[in-house]
């Protein structure tokens, strides 16, 4: 017969190994580059840590100038406006909201 103790302890220990990996994804979705007061600012961790030194390619093949230019695989160009930001898998978010 199972163990009932044994039963919650695998569940405890199923839920815990999961939640350490849910933690490292939802950083992902804190870093990228945005456009703020006319510059281009990097962010990690859902924090300001410098200025854009350089056109930085996103993982989905993106390109973001440090005009704030985005070009994406396609060939589409567009222009970052104040408080738009692109993640680093390439998709858009405005005032660190996903798009």
């Amino acid at each position: 017969m199972v163990n009932y103790r044994t039963i919650t302890l695998a569940v405890a220990g199923l839920f815990l190994s999961v939640s350490f990996l849910a933690a490292p994804a939802m950083a992902v979705e804190k870093d990228g580059v945005m456009m703020k007061e006319g510059k281009m600012w990097r962010w990690q961790d859902g924090k300001e840590i410098g200025r854009m030194d350089r056109e930085t390619t996103m993982t989905n093949g993106t390109r973001v100038l440090m005009s704030g230019k985005m070009l994406t695989k396609d060939g589409k160009e567009m222009q970052l406006q104040e408080g738009q930001m692109v993640m680093l898998d390439g998709k858009m978010a405005e005032g660190g909201k996903s798009k």
